[in-house]
């Protein structure tokens, strides 16, 4: 499983990426609406959503097929939402996003720990985890007034969960690219 995990590093480090992406447009255009705010952060979940079930349904993973699917279908439900709902109100997205932020959080803490057995540095698997689920309770505890507030609030956010999420990608390359070396089987990149 960690094999398949490591050959595929990079999906997790275009999810990364994407959520890099989502943060610093957020924080370059403050004034953005909460109309593109909601389109924005729909495609954001939709593409999350949609790159999880993909994962799920070729099990290309260490995490649990249900919990990844699961997650997927969630971010896919709340960027069809989102999309197709844009009036909605700062405070309403706010909640949506709080709930999706603990929701995702809590199933990668337990991928994290999961596969703890099977990967060395699964903690940053479960950072980004933590992160996640920290700034969900953080929007439900304390619900930010204004649009720009939470586009700050988001981009931070996502800026850090992405971060987190690439840079468990490159070091789950670096130990598939380790296990390889050891076991004397070298990769296209090493010939």
């Amino acid at each position: 499983m960690f094999d398949l995990m490591a050959r595929h590093w990079w999906v997790l480090a275009v999810r990364g990426g994407f959520a890099i992406l989502f943060g610093v447009v957020a924080l370059i255009w403050p004034a953005i609406t909460v109309w593109a705010l909601v389109l924005l952060f729909g495609a954001f979940a939709l593409a999350d959503g949609v790159v999880a079930v993909l994962l799920a349904l070729r099990g290309t993973t260490g995490a649990p097929r249900g919990l990844l699917a699961l997650s997927g279908v969630a971010g896919i439900a709340l960027g069809v939402a989102a999309i197709g709902w844009p009036g909605i109100t700062a405070f309403v997205l706010l909640m949506l996003i709080a709930a999706w932020a603990v929701a995702t959080g809590v199933l990668e803490i337990v991928a994290a720990i999961a596969l703890r057995r099977e990967l060395r540095g699964e903690w940053a698997y479960l950072l980004s985890g933590a992160i996640s689920v920290l700034f969900g309770v953080l929007l439900f505890a304390w619900p930010v007034s204004g649009a720009l507030a939470i586009v700050w609030v988001i981009g931070l956010f996502t800026i850090l969960f992405g971060g987190a999420m690439v840079g468990a990608a490159f070091r789950l390359r670096r130990l598939g690219q380790e296990g390889a070396s050891r076991h004397g089987v070298g990769t296209a990149a090493q010939h």
